[in-house]
């Protein structure tokens, strides 16, 4: 999937998907929704979306709530798919499972920019690529950065983000964040609304390579002494 060989990824998800033990059957059945859509094979993704669903509800896990919330999205045709890509953002964004956040904020961007919405796009590839460059998945870094490339956004390439990425009103937010405030709280402080705030964790998770608030304490090092301007996020 990665590279958009979906004729190639497709054929081994639907092998996967048949196999009797669990854990390949599930890995299967997440994998084959992508390729089967964007290969026209809609009869076998609504299929799996059905199993995954029902696997989803049995379990009750974030991950299988968002892996199932995403391939409801790439089903949908219509404005419908919006909701479920949030949906399954915020299920993952939960997990420490960082791959499959990155490939819903990649894909999630993906319909954005063919909805023609190229700056809520652009948020969503940013993150995207940041976090497959950061992870070294070469291969969905590439197509995030084609993605953004279509939006008019030029890409820098990177090797391994550092704490100097980070612009400065991500550097505070992380600092209050690090220094236990909640998002609420931070966005209190700085004039900002709780989405905003995450919205810029999670770059900051991104660019720091980081999974939780437990690790910011070791990923910062330099406080933030004074006041800056706010730049909130591109409206939804």
């Amino acid at each position: 999937n990665g590279l958009g060989r979906y004729e190639e990824a497709l054929a081994a998800a639907v092998a996967a998907s048949q196999h009797q033990e669990v854990v390949a059957e599930n890995w299967g059945l997440s994998e084959l929704i992508e390729p089967a859509t964007r290969s026209g094979r809609t009869d076998l993704a609504a299929e799996a979306v059905k199993r995954l669903t029902r696997k989803a509800h049995a379990t009750g896990t974030d991950w299988a709530l968002g892996i199932d919330a995403r391939s409801r999205a790439l089903l949908s045709e219509d404005d419908r798919a919006e909701g479920s890509f949030e949906q399954a953002v915020d299920h993952l964004n939960r997990t420490g499972v960082r791959a499959e956040l990155a490939r819903t904020h990649l894909l999630y961007g993906e319909w954005l920019r063919r909805m023609n919405r190229r700056v809520d796009a652009r948020a969503e590839l940013r993150i995207a690529y940041d976090s497959f460059a950061s992870m070294g998945m070469e291969a969905f870094a590439e197509r995030a950065s084609r993605e953004l490339l279509a939006t008019g956004e030029s890409v820098r390439k990177r090797t391994i983000e550092t704490r100097d990425d980070l612009t400065p009103q991500e550097r505070q937010i992380a600092e209050l964040a690090r220094d236990g405030l909640s998002n609420p709280e931070i966005g209190a402080r700085l004039f900002l609304s709780r989405r905003t705030v995450e919205w810029h964790l999670r770059h900051v998770f991104a660019k720091l390579g980081i999974q939780s608030r437990r690790e910011l304490s070791s990923a910062l090092t330099n406080p933030v002494s004074e006041p800056l301007a706010v730049t909130p996020p591109p409206t939804r």
